[in-house]
């Protein structure tokens, strides 16, 4: 089988088209994520993803209709970690931790009650982006749309925090309001990922494009466009590596992208040796 009749196929064109939606938001996003050290939110919204589709599946919801619950219930639990951060006297990691526990407790105690539903609940721990619906693509080009959108407006003030909130916060800036966005977005792109990769990987797509774009990025800007293309590529690449061997997609992406990171680490060695240490 060629690439020409790979890509001839409807399910590759929308796995493709998806994949690449969703992995410009995961890495964009990563950026802010990894420079306010709440890179593990992913993973903690994952976990809560988890749960959401436990629930969704008890009420016999599948495909774009379980995102329909998985969606309010992962952006109530992206603002509950912010709360939590901010009133409730706990770092960061420690409200991600709380909340995850919570989201995996409730997915397992469900997937332990619904013994039918074992089977399906556990593809979405594992992603499986080529069963992608047209109504998953279509959700998926909407929300992309908006959060682009939303990151275009707001990009002045998630720049400020990113590097500084106390100065942010000084310089007039609606700090808990920035905040919300950035969780609220992370949030929806996490309920999206979980389709690409699966709920055991997203964090590795909010996490490894950013990283190696910082690796090699003189200006934000740039990193943000570098995080982009890698992000995106990967997907591309992974989909048809993936077809091409008979390997699980959302394993093959995430190796392509933990690829890609070596490569841009060997590259920052090179480039600028006296900043690799």
């Amino acid at each position: 089988m060629n690439l020409l009749e790979i890509l001839s196929y409807g399910f590759i064109q929308r796995a493709l088209l998806a994949g690449t939606l969703i992995a410009l938001l995961c890495s964009v996003l990563g950026v802010f994520l990894v420079l306010r050290r709440l890179s593990l939110i992913g993973d903690g919204l994952a976990h809560v993803t988890f749960g959401s589709t436990a629930i969704a599946l008890a009420l016999k919801l599948y495909s774009a209709m379980s995102l329909l619950v998985s969606m309010p219930i992962v952006l109530l639990a992206s603002l509950g970690i912010l709360k939590l951060t901010e009133k409730g006297r706990l770092s960061g990691d420690a409200a991600i931790g709380l909340v995850s526990a919570v989201g995996i407790s409730v997915g397992i105690v469900l997937a332990s009650a619904g013994g039918g539903y074992n089977v399906d609940l556990l593809s979405y721990l594992f992603g499986n982006i080529l069963s992608i619906s047209r109504e998953e693509v279509v959700i998926a080009a909407l929300l992309c749309v908006g959060v682009i959108l939303l990151l275009t407006l707001y990009y002045h003030e998630l720049f400020a925090i990113s590097f500084s909130e106390e100065l942010a916060m000084v310089s007039g800036i609606r700090t808990s309001f920035i905040n919300s966005i950035l969780v609220l977005l992370t949030a929806l792109s996490v309920v999206l990922a979980m389709k690409l990769v699966g709920i055991m990987l997203i964090s590795s797509m909010l996490i490894v494009p950013a990283a190696s774009a910082l690796q090699l990025a003189r200006g934000f800007k740039v990193c943000i466009a570098l995080a982009a293309l890698q992000g995106c590529s990967s997907v591309i690449i992974g989909i048809i590596l993936s077809i091409l061997s008979n390997l699980p997609a959302s394993a093959t992406i995430v190796l392509v992208n933990l690829l890609f990171f070596a490569a841009a680490f060997l590259v920052r060695r090179i480039i600028y040796p006296k900043n690799s240490n």
